[in-house]
Parts: structure tokens; sequence; C-alpha cells
């Protein structure tokens, strides 16, 4: 299981259990290439198409139905932080997801219009030569990955004709969402999946080097505050727990903001097998803590 670090370590708790796993379970990791084909071929039953949006930063890469309903909601989900570190003293050389939680997510909504967007560098590092790994370490929540990000939020927006948009962040997407979200106004809602919604208090939990380079969600909560909010938790999560949440939360005491926590969920089990269910009782109003 993850243990902590002191503060000379890198900037990064990997977050992520299922690479640690696959590295455990394989004697080669999986390149960009193939990880990108996992998430191609996630995409195959629904006709998703994959597009590439270009920002005044970066290049993102997206996931998408053909055609939606336009004119009606858009809920956009966001990335984690991916495969960001080989082990605990090196980063990886390209973020892309091993298994690209967000896209299952995106996958998953029962009903309504829902598009996936990746993070900056991720898909796509090979091929936006601005790509440094300080943006999947230490500047992952920097003013230049949320500028981008709000960007093709913006472009995803036009595309598919959406007045109002939801956004959908799993663990460091969150972070990604919360910001982005402040800026906006015409966010109806902030779902955020075992989120980082305040990166020092994580940091600090974790005694590990802080992100030195990136803004901290639980900043933005006052902005935040008129926005419905729903902030899922797995009571088994030991990346993000629950204290991640309360503390965004005491920052900026909203009325339209829920933290739910799921008995028998971490930070990746079950969020996509149990996401048509939780969906449908966000929708209906019956999801309660």
């Amino acid at each position: 299981m993850m243990t902590t670090t002191d503060n000379s370590s890198p900037p990064a708790l990997r977050y992520r259990l299922l690479p640690l796993l696959w590295l455990a379970a394989c004697s080669t990791l999986p390149t960009p290439a193939e990880r990108a084909t996992t998430a191609q071929a996630l995409t195959l039953p629904g006709n998703w198409q994959a597009s590439t949006l270009m920002s005044s930063t970066f290049m993102l890469r997206s996931y998408g139905p053909a055609h939606i309903r336009a004119g009606k909601p858009l809920s956009v989900y966001i990335e984690g932080d991916g495969f960001a570190w080989l082990n605990r003293e090196q980063p990886s050389g390209d973020p892309t997801p091993i298994d690209p939680l967000a896209l299952r997510l995106a996958l998953a909504q029962p009903d309504g219009n829902a598009v996936y967007l990746a993070r900056p560098c991720q898909y796509l590092a090979a091929q936006d030569r601005r790509c440094a790994q300080r943006y999947w370490t230490d500047a992952r929540f920097s003013a230049d990955v949320i500028q981008a990000t709000d960007e093709a939020i913006s472009q995803l927006k036009t595309r598919y004709g959406a007045r109002q948009i939801s956004l959908i962040g799993y663990s460091g997407g969150a972070a990604v969402a919360a910001l982005v979200g402040a800026r906006r106004q015409d966010v109806d809602r902030l779902i955020s999946v075992a989120g980082n919604l305040d990166s020092q208090a994580w940091t600090e939990h974790h005694r590990i080097s802080p992100l030195r380079h990136s803004l901290n969600p639980a900043d933005a909560a006052q902005r935040l505050a008129p926005i419905p909010q729903w902030h899922l938790l797995g009571q088994q999560d030991r990346v993000i727990p629950a204290l991640i949440a309360q503390s965004f939360a005491r920052r900026a005491p909203a009325q339209q903001q829920l933290i739910v926590s799921f008995p028998g969920f971490d930070h990746h089990c079950c969020w996509a097998a149990q996401w048509p269910q939780i969906w449908r009782q966000l929708e209906s109003g019956t999801l309660a803590p």
C-alpha cells in the first residue's frame, strides 16, 4: 500500500494504484502508443471519436460522440494525473494514463451529453514541443495548464452547441475542474470523484514536497461557492482521504455543496462500474451522504 515520504521526496505520492499494480504484474510498461490504443478501444463501442484541441499553450486530446443533442448541458470529464511517475524517484517520460478512469466515467454516463478531456501532454506529449515533465509533476495545476483546459472546454462547448457545462474531474482532474470552474460563468455544477481539492493539504498530509508551480484549488473555493457541488469520496481511498475535501469545504461553506463517501470504494475501485447508478442519483437529487 501507499506510504508517505519526507519533504525531500518528489512532489508525487503516486496518486494512482493501478499503474503500480500493472508494473507488478507485467515485465514491460505499455508504451504511450499502446496506452492511446487502450483509450481508443474503450471508445469504439460508443462510436466516440478522438480530436485534438489547440489552445494558446498546449494541445489537448478529447474523445466524444460524433453527434449529441445541441442546446443541452454538456458534461466534461477531466482526466486524473495519469502515469506521471515511473517510481518514487523518477517522473515518467509521458503522462498518458494506463487506465483512463475519467474516460470510463464519461462512457458510463447513462444519459445526457458527455465528452472526455485529457490533461495537457497526455496522449500528445511527443507531438507538443511545449510539453515538459514539470507539467505532470510540480506544475500539474499551473496557470498554463488551467488556461489550456479552459480554452479547450470553450471549444467543446461551441462544437456541441451547449449553453451550460457540468465539470466532472477525477483525482487531479478535480483540481483542474475546480480551478477552471472558478473562472467561468457557464458551469451549472462541479462534481469531483476522488478529487484533490486542496493540493496544499494533500502534500502536507502525505509529507511530500509542495507543488510549488501549481495553483491550489482550495484557493478558488470562495469563487466556486455559488456553484452546486458534489464531492464523491471512497472510504478506502488512502491516496485522497476525506480530509482533503473537508479542507476544501471549510474554505467556503456553501449551501449547495455535498460530500458523499462510498463504502468499499478506493481511489480506483469502483467508480466506473457504479457510475450509471451514481449518475442517476445525482440527476434525481437522491444522492445523500
